[in-house]
């Protein structure tokens, strides 16, 4: 395939700093296509970004036989119908993440990438710990922390509660669906690090429980938890504790540690951005370890879906079937927390 063309469905934030134009620098790829909100939404997006073409629906992307891919970064709400509706119409896939409302939609995603193999089918990845991915699995695989026995993660808007703030996506349901905060990008970026989930349980409150909507009137969150903890068991041996939350005052944005028999990981942000510190049985503190940089990840999604479309290397970041996992892992919580018990993995 010479030129590769791509079509825009969902012109949010990530499609505005990251997909639309850098897909647009690639070599041999042309965004030729726009379908966001309305027409006048899609027609702004477009001549911002010189694309050529904005639609009033997402069908005219995909009734496009001209394209060739699709990007789409809509909210989680509608990324199943999206997807198998992009990969019925033969089109390359790329959905933002997270990848769905529920792990049922995720199966449905997955089931229907399995039907066209010859389709490239990738999620946007969680992209805050990529940095410090590759150091981390590698100092836990070479024995740096001996066996894991628990992983402690807290991470926080680092804020109090305000009543009056206004009501975001992330918090209703109905867009949303099962996803909660952060939870589900801190729980796909531990994964890599110490591989799959095979339980959970979990507890949550909502502390704000009204918002201002976009006309002043206050709207219920749904109760989508604003403070939870989530204790899992790893697949591999040890545990989990994840703690989440958007209220608590004075709190680190993000405070990871990785606790073994023979030494102990921290990946730690204290407003200056993450930070990885590790120590082992006998030494006087912890100190802080600066990533060969080698190992430095980074946001490069746009040019692995290109390459993967090309033949040039594989999705790794981020896969249907690691998708799959990370929302049930999301659904085992909610099913947690309405009915107060543990829940094993994988669901089905």
């Amino acid at each position: 395939m010479d030129t590769i063309r791509v079509g825009l469905i969902g012109a949010g934030g990530n499609t505005r700093l990251h997909h639309a134009p850098k897909l647009a620098a690639i070599e041999g790829v042309e965004v030729v296509a726009v379908a966001n909100r309305s027409m006048a939404s899609s027609a702004r997006f477009a001549d911002e970004f010189d694309i050529p073409n904005p639609v009033e629906s997402w069908m005219d992307v995909l009734d496009d036989d001209s394209i060739d891919a699709v990007c789409i970064g809509t909210w989680p709400y509608m990324h199943s119908a999206l997807t198998i509706a992009a990969l019925d119409a033969g089109k390359h896939v790329m959905v933002e993440a997270r990848m769905a409302a529920n792990s049922s939609e995720a199966h449905a995603m997955l089931d229907a990438s399995k039907e066209r193999p010859d389709l490239v089918a990738q999620i946007v990845p969680a992209p805050h710990t990529l940095a410090f991915d590759q150091q981390i699995v590698d100092m836990i695989s070479d024995g740096y922390v001996g066996d894991i026995i628990g992983v402690d993660a807290k991470v926080a808007g680092s804020n109090f509660p305000n009543w009056d703030g206004e009501l975001h996506w992330r918090e209703r349901r109905d867009f949303s669906g099962n996803n909660i905060m952060s939870m589900g990008i801190w729980s796909e970026a531990m994964m890599r690090w110490v591989g799959d989930y095979a339980s959970a349980t979990a507890v949550g409150h909502t502390v704000i429980k009204h918002k201002l909507d976009g006309d002043g009137r206050r709207r219920s969150t749904g109760n989508i938890p604003d403070y939870i903890d989530v204790v899992a068991e790893l697949e591999a041996g040890g545990q989990l504790h994840l703690q989440v939350t958007t209220v608590t005052g004075f709190a680190p944005a993000a405070d990871v540690y990785i606790h073994g028999t023979e030494g102990t990981l921290r990946l730690v942000n204290e407003g200056n951005g993450l930070e990885l510190y590790g120590g082992q049985r006998g030494d006087a503190q912890m100190s802080k370890i600066d990533v060969p940089a080698e190992k430095v990840g980074s946001w490069r999604v746009e040019e692995e879906f290109i390459n993967a479309i090309r033949g040039i290397e594989p999705i790794t970041h981020t896969d249907f079937t690691t998708g799959v996992k990370y929302m049930e892992f999301t659904d085992a919580i909610a099913h947690s927390l309405k009915l107060g018990e543990k829940v094993g993995l994988p669901l089905s």
